[in-house]
């Protein structure tokens, strides 16, 4: 009977021990790192999206599919922008043409301001001989009046001619400075890069998501047609309580868990915290000024670096994870 009872004091002391030296371990590492299990794979992904508006004519990839940087995604219909590039190469053809005739007309005005001038110096000679005969009775007065009367004819003609050759002149005279001919200029570069535009290719390396594209569908300007996930883009967001942040800083080594891994190890690096809680970027923050109020630990979400993981490992964005950010 005594020695039962000493072994079940042994038994007891050395589960006494155990949690002492459990709770020592717990304290002594805790300290050394801070751990979540709310965490969860992210990427960088672009929204393919259309920057034309159109009919899809072909599909070059599939659901899942990985492309690189360049590789054709799909193709709008290019007719239209072909017709609308063509009638704005017509509209700059036809703006160059009325630019030669702009100056052609000065050239014109010109020589109709010269022809005044020289018909009105004519004529004002003619109105002072004419002065000179009167007097000496050789010629009448209403011959003397006729010149008179042609004189301020030409004089006023000769004001609309230099009015019509500055209005001429207003217009700048190389073809490639007037404001129409910059317009179509502008059209083709608008229109080119329209058609251009009808031929979709990938602008980095990655894995197509969501695709449900098909030849015939209808597209809009930049409504979002399926998802690129970029290569060598994947980190975690790790949501750590408001009172978990202490020490932890840039730089320092995380060691990653990967539920869809089990028994896996990741490495990584903490690459930044944010500039504030999960909820006060929501759509709709909380408003803690108004109504009862609890107080709740908020979560602050910390940016980790993931390193290159090897082919078996293919990461998944939204996989859950356990993160432990080690302090020193």
């Amino acid at each position: 009977m005594k020695h039962l009872i000493a072994n079940k004091k042994l038994i007891i002391a050395g589960l006494l021990l155990a949690a002492l030296l459990g709770g020592f371990a717990y304290m002594h590492f805790s300290g050394l790192s801070r751990s979540t299990e709310n965490a969860y794979i992210n990427a960088d992904v672009v929204n393919v999206a259309s920057l034309v508006a159109g009919r899809v004519i072909a599909v070059h990839v599939k659901d899942n599919q990985h492309v690189r940087k360049g590789d054709a995604l799909f193709d709008i219909d290019p007719e239209p922008f072909a017709i609308a590039l063509s009638r704005a190469q017509a509209d700059l053809a036809l703006a160059r043409q009325t630019a030669r005739q702009d100056n052609a007309e000065i050239s014109v005005a010109r020589g109709q301001v010269a022809q005044t001038e020289s018909d009105l110096a004519n004529a004002r000679t003619s109105y002072a001989r004419d002065q000179e005969l009167v007097a000496k009775h050789f010629l009448s007065q209403q011959s003397l009046d006729d010149a008179q009367t042609r004189s301020q004819s030409l004089q006023a003609s000769l004001e609309q001619a230099r009015a019509k050759l500055t209005k001429a002149l207003s217009i700048p005279v190389k073809p490639e400075e007037r404001g129409d001919v910059l317009k179509a200029q502008a059209a083709i570069a608008q229109a080119r890069l329209d058609l251009e535009h009808t031929h979709v290719t990938a602008a980095q390396d990655g894995q197509l998501s969501n695709l449900t594209l098909a030849a015939g569908s209808l597209v809009g300007v930049g409504i979002p047609l399926f998802a690129l996930i970029a290569d060598n883009s994947f980190h975690i967001e790790a949501n750590f309580k408001e009172t978990e942040l202490v020490g932890i800083h840039p730089g320092q080594d995380v060691d990653i868990q990967i539920d869809m891994y089990p028994g896996q190890h990741f490495k990584g690096t903490v690459e930044s915290l944010s500039g504030g809680t999960g909820t006060a970027f929501s759509l709709l923050p909380p408003q803690n000024a108004t109504g009862n109020w609890v107080k709740i630990a908020q979560r602050v979400p910390v940016r980790i670096k993931l390193a290159p993981t090897d082919a078996e490992h293919p990461l998944r964005i939204g996989a859950t994870a356990t993160v432990s950010v080690q302090l020193k």
